[in-house]
């Protein structure tokens, strides 16, 4: 069966300000921190305060679609060994 690991890396599957309050709580409790970030928002200040960013996969001309993404956003996780994903607000959360 499924065995509980613990959390060392958190990706947030948000941006902006959102994902960069996610990333400092990470460092408080000692964890990594993973940004994902659509094409458009590849100069995005969240990309650079994680300790690690990867580009989701884009649906042109939809710039927010691929925040919405659960089965990439899954999958980018664990291609990263990512141990856990916080939705942030707005998008993934309100799903």
């Amino acid at each position: 069966g499924d065995q509980l690991r613990d959390i060392r890396k958190v990706l947030c599957a948000n941006r902006g300000e959102i994902a960069v309050r996610v990333f400092r709580a990470a460092a408080e409790l000692g964890l990594l921190s993973v940004a994902a970030y659509s094409v458009q928002d590849r100069l995005m200040p969240h990309r650079y305060k994680a300790d690690e960013s990867y580009q989701l996969v884009d649906v042109p001309g939809k710039p927010v679609a691929c925040y919405l993404d659960v089965e990439g956003i899954v999958a980018l996780a664990k291609q990263h060994d990512v141990d856990a994903v916080h939705p942030g607000y707005g998008f993934l959360s309100e799903r």
